[in-house]
């Protein structure tokens, strides 16, 4: 049965089956929608209005540890064993429904996390592109021939699926990280066990529902709902069966999860927070500027880990730039993100409602002047809503410029040089997306590459594309998403050497170097055509009345 606390929701699109069935009080485990072994669930709420939208099931390691079985066994038997033709077959239909059903799964998706609907569409199609993408790359998993040494020899290199892979992913876009992790490992093979973030757990089972319409075998897509993430990410990280792990989330808690999975030697990838400099000099156009900021630091009202935290103006161009920006900002209306009129939603929860002001408050404390916005928006409804607000004379010793604000606060910092840009877009210990706007060509590419970051906006404030890798360094992590390179992180590489060819064994000659890696005219030769192995070794080292080399043999 559906649980009638879904009604509201349920009523979006009566007429798709398949996405009606992401309103289930279950998760998705083996191919089957079941309930949490204990029977325990927690309740997912609409951010906009604080309604209860339903209720999932409180999964617990028995029940993780039934899914990591289900995607062990459907790896060895199933999803592994299929060609990369066939896989891309099952992903190009999985990518197929997903398109069609995206307004479905967008309202799904603005209804949990609060984001504009055109925002949340868009997150759709944008999650989607990954597995069309990785489709195509499932067909081209290439290997290596490698030249030999050795006239008897084959050298290959071939890279096979890592396994089961264990995903934790974010609130913020609870969608397409999903997605776009997915489809790198199902592309190369891999089954998959994700347990999303308590706060947005239907867009993760709308998409499962659509992987079971598209084919793929049970147990190779497993879902953990759980309000019990420490409890739950600690065992996926530790479980032997579990060969990769994938987090997007705080730097924080990544550390952690860095460290439990050492205890089995996991690989494992890491997109970790941001504190992204948004880096305007005296050239750049005011109008494009303006609209990349305006894009990289309200989108999702500000819960991004890649948008803009640190304004950074010049001087010279300062108050032009300002005076636009603040227009552009009190134009923002903000609402329910399923009304078509508003440009910015709630914020996720209660905590992350309080954190934001706090960081208001921090800042006016310190010194700073908030020019427009950062009021609280509550109005008739208990929804966490805040004015997008822009702080001035932002110092380094305040939160804003600090840490990572996640949330539509935008601080503003004046500098006077490029090298004092530079600095203090360097200067925090995270380093995942950075964004400059300049007309001066040498210039932005001097700063491009003295900036500290995975990722780099030139004259463009939304850089996140399918084909480019998506990633961090310093204590925003490892590890790329998305592009040709995504791949990589799901697959084992193998090499294999075929000895003994008959009919190719000229003999082997082994080149003696001296103690300065130059060729020792005395060298020794070992004919493989005449001896073995055990006779090479009997004969090492050498006599000191050794043979010269003939370069002719």
């Amino acid at each position: 049965m559906y649980s009638t606390k879904f009604s509201a929701l349920y009523r979006l699109n009566q007429s798709i089956y398949h996405v009606r069935r992401s309103f289930f009080s279950q998760t998705y485990i083996n191919g089957q929608w079941v309930s949490s072994q204990s029977g325990e669930t927690f309740k997912v709420y609409n951010p906009a209005n604080g309604h209860e939208i339903g209720s999932v099931p409180d999964c617990n390691i028995q029940d993780a540890e039934k899914a990591v079985q289900a995607a062990h066994d459907a790896f060895h038997h199933k999803w592994s064993m299929k060609t990369g033709k066939e896989r891309s077959i099952v992903m190009k239909k999985f990518y197929d429904l997903i398109v069609k059903n995206k307004d479905q799964l967008g309202k799904i998706l603005t209804t949990e996390m609060g984001k504009p609907l055109r925002e949340a569409v868009g997150e759709i199609l944008y999650g989607a592109s990954y597995i069309e993408w990785f489709a195509e790359e499932a067909k081209r998993i290439h290997g290596d021939v490698l030249p030999s040494i050795l006239p008897d020899r084959r050298s290959f290199v071939i890279r096979q699926p890592i396994g089961v892979c264990g995903f934790i992913t974010p609130w913020n876009f609870p969608s397409s990280m999903i997605l776009r992790k997915a489809g790198a490992a199902l592309a190369a093979g891999c089954t998959v066990v994700v347990k999303p973030a308590e706060d947005t757990p239907y867009s993760c089972l709308a998409v499962c529902d659509l992987a079971k319409e598209a084919g793929f075998p049970d147990g190779s897509f497993n879902v953990i709902t759980s309000a019990r993430s420490a409890e739950v990410g600690k065992f996926l990280c530790e479980h032997p069966l579990i060969s990769k792990m994938s987090f997007t989330g705080s730097t924080e808690v990544g550390k952690k999860i860095m460290a439990m999975c050492a205890s089995t030697v996991k690989k494992i990838s890491l997109e970790l927070g941001g504190n992204a400099p948004f880096i305007v000099f005296n050239s750049a156009d005011v109008k494009q500027a303006v609209q990349g900021a305006m894009a990289s630091k309200f989108r999702a009202s500000g819960q991004t880990c890649v948008c803009a935290n640190r304004i950074l103006v010049q001087e010279g161009i300062y108050d032009e730039f300002m005076s636009e920006f603040i227009k552009k900002t009190k134009e923002q209306v903000v609402g329910d993100g399923l009304n078509e009129s508003i440009n910015l939603g709630p914020v996720i929860n209660q905590d992350q409602y309080e954190r934001i002001i706090d960081f208001i408050s921090d800042a006016k404390e310190r010194g700073a002047k908030i020019v427009t916005g950062g009021k609280e928006k509550k109005g008739k409804t208990s929804g966490f809503f805040i004015e997008p607000a822009i702080v001035t004379d932002v110092n380094l010793s305040m939160r804003v410029a600090k840490e990572e604000i996640f949330g539509p606060v935008a601080a503003i910092i004046k500098f006077k040089t490029e090298d004092e840009a530079v600095n203090i877009a360097n200067s925090v210990d995270v380093g995942l997306a950075a964004y400059v706007f300049s007309q001066d060509i040498s210039q932005i590419w001097r700063v491009a590459e003295r900036i500290q970051t995975g990722m780099v906006g030139l004259n463009e404030g939304i850089i996140s594309s399918v084909e480019a890798p998506f990633g961090g360094i310093k204590q925003s992590g490892f590890g790329r998403e998305g592009s040709k390179y995504g791949i990589d992180d799901y697959v084992n590489m193998k090499y294999i050497c075929l000895g003994g060819l008959k009919g190719l064994d000229r003999g082997l000659r082994l080149i003696c170097l001296n103690d300065d890696n130059n060729l020792q005219k005395d060298g020794y030769e070992l004919y493989t055509s005449a001896r073995g192995f055990d006779d090479f070794v009997t004969a090492w080292p050498p006599s000191t009345n050794t043979t010269s080399i003939d370069d002719s043999k």
